[in-house]
């Protein structure tokens, strides 16, 4: 065999050994039948050629080609194959998952339908990129708050440790603390010496209390009541008697002729008592020697 037919052929197995090396390491099995299908994106982040396809965490196939959709702008559309034995129900679905430190995999859902499925050459519906990233990129705007937030508070205490008074209200807050043990000393001597005189001192207003009241119960208050009803039913008989014209009591005070006879009574032995002290001798006849005959 010529040399040059030697170089020819070696050259060729190396190439060939070449390909085939870089689509095994590309995760493409050449010798395996596959099945190719065809998943729909608005968006591809990340996803490239020979990504990983993932069914519930195992590993079915690759992604062979990616392409934009002129047709429907705003539509991607990439091209996957897996093996031939894979069986993907009708109702499933294709999701992109951003993985942390870059890159894409490609997750299929798939759904519990066993009558229909997808045969080789089919499109099937995808999301967009979802998952653990989707999640930290919504909360990006509430990370952008507390950051904001720990910048203003790093700020104020930076202005805080650099206020020249803050030895002085350091120095007033020991002097605080020093006054407040003082008093908590205080407080506890008050606890321990007069707060027990005070609670025995409640004590025994208490008992006496208790004992007034006792003695308050031992009283025949329903007599004292029945007496000073009867007190002031006596005192509403005689004002009814006082205001009745025909009574005694009545006629005294509404009657004007027996005020004035007894006015009149009044003014005869006031005039004489009078006489009887101007005139005694005409009232009063009597003689220390008895009285003399003839006269």
């Amino acid at each position: 065999m010529k040399t040059e037919v030697k170089i020819g052929l070696t050259g060729v197995i190396a190439i060939v050994a070449l390909f085939l090396g870089i689509n095994f390491l590309k995760g493409v099995d050449l010798f395996s039948s596959s099945s190719l299908y065809y998943i729909t994106f608005s968006n591809t982040k990340g996803l490239t050629k020979s990504s990983s396809v993932y069914a519930d965490g195992y590993k079915v196939g690759i992604v062979s080609n990616i392409k934009y959709d002129f047709r429907h702008p705003g539509k991607v559309v990439v091209e996957i194959k897996t093996d031939k034995n894979l069986r993907i129900p009708k109702g499933s679905s294709a999701q992109l998952d951003e993985a942390i430190l870059g890159g894409c995999t490609l997750n299929m859902l798939l759904a519990t339908n066993l009558r229909e499925a997808y045969h080789s050459g089919d499109t099937i519906i995808g999301s967009d990129v979802s998952g653990l990233m989707a999640k930290v990129g919504g909360m990006v705007p509430q990370l952008e708050q507390v950051v904001a937030k720990v910048d203003t508070l790093v700020t104020t205490l930076n202005t805080l440790l650099s206020n020249p008074n803050l030895p002085l209200i350091i120095q007033n807050a020991e002097i605080i603390t020093e006054n407040l043990n003082k008093s908590t000393e205080q407080l506890n001597v008050l606890l321990r010496n007069d707060i027990p005189q005070m609670t025995g001192t409640f004590t025994k207003a208490g008992e006496n209390v208790a004992q007034l009241t006792d003695k308050m119960n031992q009283l025949d208050l329903q007599a004292t009541l029945d007496n000073v009803n009867q007190t002031i039913t006596s005192v509403h008989n005689m004002v009814e008697q006082m205001q009745n014209p025909n009574g005694t009591l009545g006629k005294l005070m509404s009657d004007p002729s027996i005020y004035n006879n007894l006015n009149h009574t009044v003014q005869s032995a006031d005039s004489l008592v009078t006489d009887l002290k101007a005139h005694p001798k005409r009232y009063v006849h009597f003689s220390v020697f008895g009285k003399k005959e003839g006269k």
